[in-house]
């Protein structure tokens, strides 16, 4: 259970309820949220939304195209997952979380229809109850565009219920791979599902996941643009976001890391897509990318010496190794991981870049036990120590740290949100 700091609150009930859903586990099909959104009178109708996929940047994407579009005036929707303290992180309007008061109301208004379906044999998921709750969530507050994240694959995600204006599909990797498939094109042919036809689809993937995304395209007649990261240029990466040149423009995105370049190249390709583009989106680009903020993306936390990133896919962390040398140096690493990830690869960048490791667990039940991750790091830290918990792991961090160095808080969101809650925090 994720649990969150407003769990006992004015929705702690709600979400309980919500949670316990989880008993489901994760069922890829459109057939539950289909009939859910139809018993709901189909809220997914009433408002244009731009769909993401991928494995790498595709939260970072959302908020770009979320800021931008808010910049330009529109009254706007975010939906992405997971959350780092609270539920509501995940469905947001203007800019703004949902509200306890708000969220409680949906899922009374939602609970009695899934408990109407579970009668009929229908079983809804987590993540397809809450889906369902942002669409509604979405069309009560008269959204005119909705950022909508996929939570997994694409091709049987909840989320795919849409026909949106433009489908987005940035970096594929491998993830997920009981569910997805074991090879790169496998996984590209799952999220190159979200395609409809004759709608717009930007990519930034290279081989070998183009031809498979372009193929799905060309049987749905889906015009495909593909950003090139050659075409992407780096002029100046700093502690508060890169600034980059694509096609002769120069743009600022304030969310850390190199890799944001590309984000910010592909929210904007995307944008492009746009009927309303030239005349109301175009001046707001830069305003919206210099204003956008995605927390514990390679942040460091105000008034500390704590770096925190939720990076979990090897991909991820050669990015951010790459970032980390070039901005900070080295560091001390705090790092745990879930059950189902490749340790080797998530640890193998990160090598070069840290002076000392303590492995830790997040808390929940689909931690890797710290000895797990403790022994196969080894090999690349001979040195580490472990800690059971993430704030002991910062405190034993704090202690052999040099005076100059950071501490990186890295390996899941999990992780973000142990690092947060030591801290005392409550809200992003």
């Amino acid at each position: 259970m994720r649990a969150g700091v407003n769990d006992s609150g004015e929705c702690g009930a709600q979400l309980a309820w919500l949670y316990g859903l989880e008993v489901h586990g994760i069922k890829l099909g459109l057939t539950n949220i289909t009939e859910l959104l139809r018993r709901l009178g189909n809220p997914e109708l009433t408002f244009r939304s731009l769909h993401v996929a991928g494995s790498d940047g595709k939260g970072s994407t959302c908020a770009i195209l979320d800021a931008v579009l808010r910049k330009a005036g529109f009254n706007t929707g975010l939906y992405t997952s997971p959350h780092v303290l609270r539920f509501n992180e995940r469905i947001a309007v203007g800019g703004v979380p949902i509200t306890d008061a708000e969220l409680a109301v949906l899922v009374d208004r939602v609970r009695f229809i899934v408990e109407t379906m579970q009668q009929d044999g229908f079983n809804c998921t987590f993540f397809e109850v809450t889906t369902a709750i942002a669409f509604c969530y979405f069309r009560d507050r008269q959204v005119e565009y909705a950022v909508l994240e996929v939570g997994m694959g694409g091709r049987f995600d909840a989320t795919n219920v849409v026909v949106p204006v433009v489908s987005i599909i940035n970096n594929i990797s491998l993830e997920h791979t009981e569910y997805l498939g074991h090879t790169i094109r496998k996984i590209a042919f799952e999220k190159a599902g979200i395609i409809k036809p004759e709608v717009p689809c930007v990519t930034i993937n290279p081989e070998p996941a183009f031809s498979t995304i372009a193929a799905v395209a060309e049987t749905r007649d889906a015009p495909l643009t593909r950003v090139l990261a050659e075409d992407i240029s780096v002029i100046r990466n700093d502690p508060a976001g890169p600034t980059f040149s694509y096609q002769g423009e120069e743009y600022t995105v304030c969310i850390p890391g190199r890799n944001e370049a590309k984000n910010g190249a592909l929210a904007l390709t995307a944008l492009r897509q746009l009927p309303e583009y030239a005349d109301r989106i175009a001046p707001c680009v830069r305003k919206g990318m210099a204003a956008v903020r995605w927390p514990c993306r390679l942040e460091r936390l105000a008034g500390t010496d704590l770096l925190v990133d939720v990076t979990h896919t090897e991909a991820g962390c050669k990015g951010l190794a790459s970032d980390v040398s070039e901005l900070y140096g080295h560091v001390v690493l705090v790092f745990g991981v879930l059950k189902d990830k490749d340790v080797d690869g998530l640890c193998r960048d990160l090598a070069g870049v840290v002076s000392h490791v303590i492995v830790t667990a997040p808390v929940t039940v689909r931690a890797r036990p710290v000895a797990e991750t403790a022994s196969t790091m080894a090999k690349y830290f001979p040195g580490l120590e472990t800690r059971d918990t993430v704030g002991a792991a910062i405190q034993r961090a704090r202690e052999v740290k040099a005076p100059d160095e950071l501490i990186l808080v890295t390996g899941s969101f999990y992780m973000a949100e142990g690092a947060l809650r030591w801290l005392g925090r409550t809200f992003l």
